[in-house]
């Protein structure tokens, strides 16, 4: 078998990760509608529950300090314009739910760059340089591919693969 192309990997990648936050915000949506029914299985978030865990916002999840990658809800990480490598403090709750708190947010900066698609996912064209966008961003602000986009990089954007949208212009 041949290898992969490394953009069909990240490709893969990213989209197991949005198949993780779309699972988690559905079975956070069931809980808070039928609450703790013995005949839904959480038990991979029992183990975890009622604690408190700190870890670094990889632009779409937050990476723990046990090494596993908790779903970041894609409206709270746009609305809150979360930006790669911020620190995020995650309770979990004893129900299930995930509650996240921005703690440590890194130096930033702005930059206008233009919004283009790939493959289905938006990214931002800032200099010849591409980075990815939420599509939760981009549906809020009903931005266009082509459209001139306001975006919130970290100041040292080195190895970052992940813009947080400001505005569109």
């Amino acid at each position: 078998m041949s290898e992969l192309p490394e953009k069909q990997v990240k490709r893969l990648k990213a989209l197991l990760n949005e198949a993780e936050t779309n699972l988690a915000a559905a079975r956070e949506l069931l809980t808070s509608l039928v609450g703790d029914d013995p005949a839904i299985d959480f038990s991979h978030r029992e183990e975890v529950a009622g604690k408190v865990l700190e870890g670094v916002f990889d632009g779409q999840n937050m990476l723990g300090p046990d090494g596993k990658t908790y779903p970041v809800p894609a409206n709270y990480a746009s609305k809150s314009k979360l930006v790669q490598g911020d620190i995020l403090k995650l309770t979990i709750a004893e129900d299930g739910g995930f509650i996240y708190k921005q703690i440590g947010p890194v130096p930033r900066k702005q930059v206008i760059g233009t919004l283009v698609q790939h493959d289905g996912s938006y990214f931002v064209d800032v200099a010849g340089k591409e980075y990815h966008i939420l599509l939760a961003s981009i549906t809020y602000f009903k931005g266009q591919v082509g459209d001139q986009i306001s975006v919130i990089l970290p100041e040292d954007d080195t190895d970052v693969e992940w813009a947080a949208l400001e505005a569109a212009l």
